[in-house]
């Protein structure tokens, strides 16, 4: 096998592979013989038809297939010989079979850059102080008071009310056209949680059972739901029931209705701060390490292969669709325009593999490393969140391709969490555009 290798660019190397004409000829022989043994042929007996004949008619099958089979078993051999790592997998820009029997083939590959890490460690990166208000406790006692209240048929004349439940049939119109997708017959709206968006929820209130009304919204171009972003759409809806909350007490008994483990309101009071105060810093932290990483891109500049960030690009769409599937979508029903979703898509991704890039080299200069203790505790996490054993969650990372995603989320955690302990957090009241408020430095590392 002989390797030419020119730079194209930093981040890019071209390989020129020619593999020996032995190599070809064993792989082109092998795959004749397959064809000879399936095909027919008028004119000639199944199996011996002249090699020829054969080439005459499926030369270019062939030459795809063999072509094919030879770049997959030979283009790592090539990358290591040349002890290239490759960060995305190749382009195979060209491949040919010259006369001279070999087979040639080029593959664009990109190499992960190489730059000098500038400042991680001590880096000013505001925290915010985690509370939890009387208030914020009253709103999750509410929720619950709200959950546990008997439904009951509204009075004749009854108008729809917040934490109500109203039973309509609705159809929207887009440009006078119905909507096939934004329907529903015999649909309980629970108003006040604004599932169906705050606007359509608030031209239900004071409607009784038996009004049919026709109102029109402009949905923003960001509204969560793609098939209604950016539309102007007129609803048609007929209220077919209402009912009415009936509240229970917020008194000891109903604690103990809650859990038979709160004595009192106060209990369940408690457990529910608690709660708050856990969700909170599991959300401040990850807001930190996404400030982190923000501050980490703004002080490394370099560039990244513009294939990777295709491909993460390419995942990120992936992933979309997917989301669309489950909802039975596809982009054309959502009315999703692919080109701006990529454009859109391609600054987060930037960002993504700038940081991966990152975070590696850190980990590479301070040797960092996922260690057994790191691995048992992922699993007792995974295990604990969805109410399995450890055994279990072993048995759904047997395959290489699950256990290594698995070790690199570790390993980026482990990286994030140094670059935590190494920074130096300003505790604020709350963060605004980046200016802290009642600024107070409480570590600073050394």
């Amino acid at each position: 096998m002989e390797i030419v290798v020119e730079n194209v660019s930093d981040l890019t190397k071209k390989l020129t592979i020619t593999l020996p004409k032995e190599l070809v000829r064993k792989n082109l022989d092998k795959a004749y013989n397959k064809v000879n043994k399936d095909v027919s042929l008028k004119g000639f007996r199944k199996g011996k038809v002249p090699r020829t004949v054969l080439e005459k008619n499926f030369k270019e099958q062939v030459q795809a297939e063999v072509g094919e089979q030879l770049v997959q078993e030979t283009y790592f051999d090539a990358i290591e010989q040349e002890k290239i790592e490759p960060v995305v997998h190749p382009e195979i820009t060209e491949h040919s079979f010259p006369e001279s029997g070999t087979f040639v083939y080029v593959a664009m590959v990109d190499v992960k850059p190489e730059f000098d890490l500038s400042q991680y460690k001590g880096i000013d990166v505001e925290k915010p102080v985690t509370k939890v208000s009387d208030e914020e406790v009253n709103i999750e006692i509410k929720k619950l008071q709200r959950e546990n209240a008997a439904l009951q048929t509204a009075e004749e004349g009854h108008g729809i009310a917040v934490d109500d439940m109203a039973v309509v049939d609705f159809q929207g119109f887009h440009n006078g056209k119905a909507m096939p997708q934004v329907r529903n017959e015999d649909y309980s709206v629970d108003v006040g949680l604004n599932k169906l968006g705050e606007e359509f929820e608030e031209k239900l209130i004071g409607l009784k059972k038996g009004d049919k009304t026709l109102y029109e919204i402009d949905f923003p171009g960001d509204y969560p739901n793609p098939i209604l972003a950016g539309k102007k759409v007129e609803f048609k809806v007929e209220v077919k029931e209402v009912k009415v909350r009936l509240m229970p007490e917020l008194d000891d008994e109903f604690a103990k209705d809650i859990d038979e483990k709160h004595a009192t309101i106060d209990d369940l009071k408690a457990e529910i701060r608690k709660n708050l105060e856990k969700a909170k810093e599991e959300t401040m932290q990850g807001d930190l390490d996404d400030r982190l990483m923000n501050k980490l891109i703004e002080l490394n500049e370099f560039e990244v292969p513009e294939r990777l960030v295709k491909f993460e690009i390419q995942e990120m769409l992936k992933q979309t669709e997917e989301n669309l599937k489950r909802s039975g979508l596809s982009f054309e029903s959502a009315g999703i325009n692919l080109e701006q979703l990529v454009e859109s898509n391609r600054e987060i991704a930037v960002k993504r593999v700038k940081g991966d890039f990152l975070l590696k080299k850190i980990a590479e200069v301070e040797d960092i490393k996922v260690v057994d203790e790191d691995i048992q505790r992922g699993y007792q996490r995974i295990a604990d969140q969805y109410n399995m054993t450890v055994d279990e969650v072993k048995g759904y990372f047997k395959r290489r391709e699950e256990i290594l995603p698995f070790m690199n989320e570790l390993l980026n955690e482990k990286i994030l969490g140094y670059l935590r302990d190494a920074a130096n957090l300003i505790e604020v009241d709350e963060v605004t555009d980046g200016k802290a408020e009642e600024a107070v430095e409480v570590k600073t590392a050394e």
